[in-house]
């Protein structure tokens, strides 16, 4: 069986206030054309699909729309809820859903009945956890007792994982779980300043081991049934793609969000299924729209310099290093680069300013001294030019010969 990991789909999101539609709709047609190449059984999308809990009318057309392609191009379809999702909105009439081979598990109290899919060596069963807020979900009958006390995304995750578990080895068969969590172990430079921070002071950190079976032998202990862990573990959340074990990875989002994005590939994993065998795993790279580019220099470098030609079509994030802030700067450089959507000024030289109080550097200071140490500092240690030492000094006689005249 084949099957293809993806999250994060983030159906709806701006990019600087641009509309990411066009771009994810290009993204998303090419994924359906994977699935038909490559023959794909099942594509997962480990929540996040969309980016509000109140999604437009427009995303949840092309949702459909990428979802009618999928299973035109031969393959199901099994998602769930992240926490940027209503859990409520995206599982609204998953019943039907499911019977035209699109199953969408949003319900917490349904992590136990998997979707199941046949292949030629037998039964594939998908488990699909939901995004599961601890404050919200801990009073639930499926979660034990009331007085249960489950407090972090880690206690949740760990109580789900081993019924999961108890439940495979009476089941047999192979498994895909899908959940949605901020996982111990992420690479640094797969986090990123798009991902909503779903920690608090790191206590809804999920140690990795939560789905990799070290937590088995004790579970095995105490129910005296063989702990069976699944063949793979298919993560949302983290907009970059990570290898936490062989089997547990996050796939990544489908676009860039961030700058801090810039240069990581996009893509998807092909997660292949046969009996017997650990599942081989494939990096499926997806096209992107538009390139990010941050660029760098004085602006008058980046406005003529032909060595970033080639930029010209990213969307473009500047740092201006010139010591005095351009004026008008984002307009100026858009006429070079049409998509140039942040500007930040970041001087070369920066003064080394006094670190004493305002009131003490300017007990002695004249009013001259004064006006042109506050313009050194706006600017960075620029200081004042010729013309607006005599026109500040104009202003300044001028307000003495009204003082003395009143």
């Amino acid at each position: 069986m084949k099957i293809l990991h993806t999250s994060d789909w983030h159906i709806g999101r701006t990019f600087h206030t641009h509309s990411t539609r066009d771009h994810l709709r290009q993204v998303l047609d090419a994924l359906v054309e994977v699935v038909r190449e490559r023959q794909i059984t099942v594509v997962v999308v480990a929540g996040d699909v969309f980016d509000s809990a109140m999604p437009s009318a427009e995303s949840y057309t092309l949702l459909a729309a990428a979802l009618r392609a999928i299973r035109e191009a031969g393959a199901s379809v099994v998602m769930t809820s992240g926490n940027h999702d209503s859990a409520t909105r995206l599982g609204f009439q998953s019943e039907w859903a499911g019977l035209a081979g699109i199953h969408v598990l949003t319900r917490p109290e349904k992590y136990l009945e998997p979707v199941t899919i046949f292949d030629e060596y037998g039964p594939v069963h998908f488990y699909g956890i939901p995004y599961l807020e601890p404050a919200l979900i801990r009073h639930l009958g499926c979660f034990g007792a009331p007085e249960r006390q489950l407090k972090t995304h880690e206690q949740v995750l760990t109580f789900v994982m081993r019924q999961i578990r108890d439940d495979l080895a009476v089941r047999g068969g192979r498994s895909v779980v899908l959940s949605h969590c901020f996982a111990a172990g992420v690479p640094a430079a797969a986090a990123t300043d798009t991902v909503r921070d779903i920690t608090a002071g790191g206590l809804d950190l999920v140690p990795v081991s939560v789905f990799a079976g070290a937590d088995a032998s004790g579970a095995a202990a105490q129910t005296g049934v063989a702990q069976v862990d699944p063949d793979y573990v298919a993560l949302g959340h983290i907009h970059g793609r990570a290898k936490l074990t062989d089997r547990v990875r996050y796939s990544g989002a489908p676009l860039h969000y961030s700058f801090s994005e810039a240069g990581k590939p996009r893509g998807c994993w092909l997660v292949e299924l046969q009996a017997g065998r650990t599942a081989e795993i494939e990096w499926i790279s997806l096209p992107v729209p538009r390139r990010l580019s941050v660029l760098t220099g004085e602006i008058e470098q980046l406005l003529t310099d032909e060595a970033l030609t080639e930029f010209e079509p990213d969307w473009v994030s500047a740092i201006l290093t010139d010591q005095g802030r351009p004026l008008d700067g984002i307009r100026r450089l858009q006429k070079r680069f049409p998509h140039c959507v942040t500007l930040e000024h970041r001087p070369a030289v920066v003064a080394d300013l006094d670190a004493s109080s305002y009131g003490d550097r300017i007990s002695r200071q004249t009013d001259h001294e004064i006006v042109a140490g506050f313009l050194e500092f706006v600017r960075n240690g620029v200081g004042q030019t010729e013309f607006e030492r005599d026109l500040v000094a104009e202003l300044l006689a001028v307000g003495e010969i009204r003082e003395v005249s009143q």
